[in-house]
């Protein structure tokens, strides 16, 4: 099993052992006037209630889905509309032709 170590006053201390000696609270933030209507934002619950009223995100803070572009196989459309604008007579000749490309270059 791996450990995970950490860091404090150059003493190396295992994560499940360490507790804090102190917490830290996180102030309110400075009221604020909205660029978008104008209104006061006084906390952090109203501004993301102006957020999400307002369809708006902070930038930093958006989730990024990176979803790989599918590879599309152009040649199977291009052969699909070739052949499906073709006549029966007209891709045996083609058929007919690569067959006797391939007897007479075999050795």
């Amino acid at each position: 099993m791996r450990k995970s170590w950490i860091y404090v006053d150059g003493v190396a201390i295992e994560k499940g052992d360490y507790t804090p000696d102190h917490h830290y609270v996180m102030p309110d933030i400075q009221p604020y006037q909205s660029m978008v209507d104008g209104s006061m934002i006084t906390s952090r619950s109203k501004h993301r209630e102006h957020l999400r009223e307002h369809n708006c995100f902070e930038v930093g803070n958006e989730r990024m889905e990176s979803k790989p572009v599918p590879i599309q196989d152009t040649r199977k459309d291009v052969l699909k509309a070739q052949l499906s604008n073709m006549t029966h007579s007209q891709a045996n000749k083609i058929l007919n032709k690569l067959r006797d490309d391939i007897r007479f270059t075999r050795n």
